[in-house]
């Protein structure tokens, strides 16, 4: 099952397990250990988790969930942040291992998560998602469970200046507007004087001027021939998406278990996509595959092609999605933390 990121509050959340980020002692404190006691049922709760004891940061405990829509709490004590050196990363690795570990020990298919520490204990958040998706990463290439990362609103989900910074750069309107200059005569420019164009206006003219040439040039080898039928012309379509999918996953020697894993789809989704010769995916199932099969470009847009679909010069999603391609950024579980933080929606689920 894949990864999922949603925004959200956690108590809200269905899952087997619902992490808590727990007080070492047996008291709910505040933040999200509050809110899971409250939702829980505090004095239940607070009574089973009495009998427990203290636990260690970096250490895990199970309860019951009670009122929640759970089979279980994981309480996990993160670490406080002081400096980064002080075993702070070690410890937080340590609470999303050992609560995966114990899902898997339970039996249970769903497992939902807050990104630990970084309320009251001030742990970065950036540093803190890095973590987590390194350690989820690791699990799902072994492990079959849906992973739910919560996150409760913009300011908990951050995400690397360098990120951010390249990702802005791809899509800055200024860099757009510069090159519309250099690539439209004067007179044309002179009806946008004294009013103020929209940045997506400008990017969108562009992307579009390039994705209409390059589709152009990919078309051409597909066009009616004047001496041939219809009929000859339908006997010589190009191979379906299924058909080049499955060609493409040969070439690259992935086994089947590797594609879906890295596409972050669910192995049933993917069984349906191999049993059905006329499936038609959606688009972000296409794109998760790119990224998945280490696609470049070209041959990105032509599997899209074959699926009935294309990159849009107006969708953010699409964009980033090629910046990942160009960049050969191939981790879908990074490529999704940038896509959530910038569109809130993910490839792959």
């Amino acid at each position: 099952m894949p990864f999922k990121i949603v925004r959200n509050d956690i108590t809200k959340v269905k899952a087997d397990i619902i992490v808590n980020t727990a007080n070492p002692n047996p008291v709910c404190a505040s933040g999200t250990d509050l809110a899971i006691y409250e939702a829980a049922g505090r004095e239940q709760l607070l009574a089973e988790r009495a009998q427990i004891g203290k636990i260690a940061r970096g250490e895990i405990a199970v309860t019951g969930a009670y009122n929640l829509n759970a089979k279980y709490i994981i309480h996990t004590v993160g670490p406080v942040w002081e400096d980064g050196k002080h075993h702070e990363f070690d410890i937080l690795e340590s609470c999303y291992r050992k609560s995966l570990q114990k899902a898997l020990e339970l039996g249970c298919e769903s497992i939902a998560f807050p990104l630990i520490s970084t309320g009251v204990y001030g742990f970065p958040k950036d540093k803190a998602l890095q973590i987590a998706v390194f350690v989820f990463s690791e699990f799902l290439l072994e492990n079959d469970m849906q992973i739910i990362l919560v996150v409760f609103d913009k300011k908990s989900f951050q995400l690397s200046g360098q990120i951010v910074g390249d990702i802005d750069s791809y899509i800055d309107a200024n860099y757009v507007r510069d090159s519309h200059k250099k690539e439209y005569p004067a007179r044309s420019r002179r009806s946008t004087r004294g009013r103020e164009i929209a940045e997506e206006v400008f990017c969108g003219e562009m992307l579009q001027r390039d994705i209409a040439e390059e589709s152009e040039a990919l078309a051409k080898p597909c066009m009616p021939l004047a001496d041939m039928s219809l009929e000859e012309q339908l006997e010589n379509m190009g191979v379906s998406f299924h058909d080049k999918l499955f060609e493409l996953i040969d070439a690259s020697h992935l086994e089947n278990k590797d594609v879906w894993k890295r596409a972050n789809l669910d192995r049933k989704h993917f069984s349906k996509i191999q049993c059905d010769a006329n499936y038609h995916p959606k688009k972000k199932t296409v794109m998760a595959l790119c990224i998945a099969l280490e696609l470049d470009l070209e041959q990105s847009k032509d599997l899209l092609a074959r699926a009935d679909w294309a990159f849009s010069p107006s969708s953010k999603v699409d964009l980033i999605v090629q910046k990942a391609i160009i960049d050969k950024q191939y981790d879908i579980m990074q490529l999704n933390i940038t896509l959530f933080k910038y569109t809130n929606e993910i490839l792959g689920v």
